[in-house]
Parts: structure tokens; C-alpha cells; sequence
């Protein structure tokens, strides 16, 4: 479990094919003697376990699965991604709980500054629409955020000065694509007033 709080921009630096999967080794400035092998990391805003480590190296693995579900399909050597290590019990949720799990993808449809900010339109499938709800909560690429309006398939947040220079939201351009989890509240009330309704 995560936070949306972003706390290194790391870097890939190589990728290798393992019979379909992918396994990413990601610099970061983190100090990772706190971090053990098995330990969950959400990377991008998503939730990946930790192979190895090398002095400021992680590897991770990502299965077929995960690649045809997020934007890790689109990463490269010298991509740069969001890291957050994972909550501790104790551990102050600045964010929103955040599970590292894509819900779909969105695409960036444009960008506005707005005095300090910075406005982003995003694009989202059909299937995630109605858990996108105005002043609920979404990770985009594993950085917790707050809707502030919905338009059918599209929806916008404002971004800060703070985040975009700390996070990979600052480097987003039209037409990127980034990872969505949807908040976990807003998926289990919806499911399960759908299966109240097809019950009865």
C-alpha cells in the first residue's frame, strides 16, 4: 500500500526480456539500505516487488499482464518514473491510500498554467469512467491527485509548482499516456451497488 506521495523521480537504466516478462533495473536516490529484497515499490504507479539490489540500483520484474495494462510497455533506457516505497503501519498518509494496481490509461489532452498551477485534461476509457467522480481522488502515475471536474470521458486536475518539480507530471506532454488507479473507496462502493442492483 502506497500514498501518492512521490519521493524520488528514478531512472531506467536497462531492460531485458525474460520469456515475455520484463525485468528493469531503476537508479534512484532513495536509500535503499532500507529497502529489502521482496519489499514492494511502486514504480510509476505500479506496485512491483524488489529482486536485487546494488548500491543505488533496484531491479524489478514486470509480467505480461502488468506490460498490457499500464504504460510500462512504453518504458526505455533513460525513461524517468515516479518511486515511492510502500507504507509502513504508523506512517502519515499525505495522499490517499494508493494500492500500485492500474486500473486503464489515460491520455493527456492538454495542459494550461493557471497562476501557480498547472491545469491537466486527461482522457480516460469507458470502463473507468464512473469512478472518476469531481473532488475524489486519482493516482495518475502513482502521484495522488484531486479531481476537480469530470466531463464524460474526460477529467482535470490542478497541479502545483511542488509536484511538478518533484514528480514526472512536470515532463508530461499532449498526447502522453499515464497510468490510472482510480481511488479504492469509489471502486468497491460502485461494484457493489451494481451487484445490489443485478440482485434484485
Amino acid at each position: 500500500m502506497f500514498t501518492g506521495i512521490i519521493r524520488d523521480i528514478g531512472e531506467i537504466t536497462s531492460l531485458n526480456d525474460s520469456n515475455g516478462d520484463l525485468n528493469v533495473s531503476i537508479k534512484t536516490t532513495l536509500k535503499l539500505n532500507k529497502i529489502d529484497i521482496g519489499d514492494s515499490i511502486c514504480c510509476g504507479g505500479i506496485c512491483l516487488t524488489v529482486l536485487t539490489i546494488k548500491k543505488n540500483i533496484f531491479n524489478v520484474e514486470l509480467s505480461k499482464e502488468t506490460l498490457s495494462v499500464s504504460s510500462a510497455n512504453f518504458w526505455r533506457k533513460g525513461t524517468k518514473i515516479n518511486i515511492e516505497k510502500s507504507l509502513l503501519l504508523g506512517d502519515q498518509i499525505g495522499g490517499h491510500l494508493v494500492s500500485g494496481h492500474v486500473d486503464g490509461l489515460a491520455v493527456l489532452q492538454s495542459k494550461k498554467n493557471i497562476k501557480g498551477s498547472v491545469r491537466f485534461d486527461f482522457k480516460v476509457p469507458k470502463n473507468i469512467q464512473v469512478y472518476i467522480i469531481k473532488k475524489g481522488s486519482v493516482s495518475i502515475d502513482g502521484v495522488s491527485l484531486t479531481i476537480n471536474e469530470v466531463n464524460k470521458s474526460l477529467f482535470n486536475v490542478n497541479v502545483i509548482s511542488h509536484t511538478l518539480k518533484n514528480t514526472t507530471l512536470g515532463q508530461l506532454k499532449v498526447n502522453d499516456i499515464v497510468n490510472i488507479e482510480v481511488d479504492t473507496i469509489a471502486r468497491y462502493s460502485v461494484n457493489a451497488i451494481k451487484y445490489y442492483i443485478q440482485e434484485k
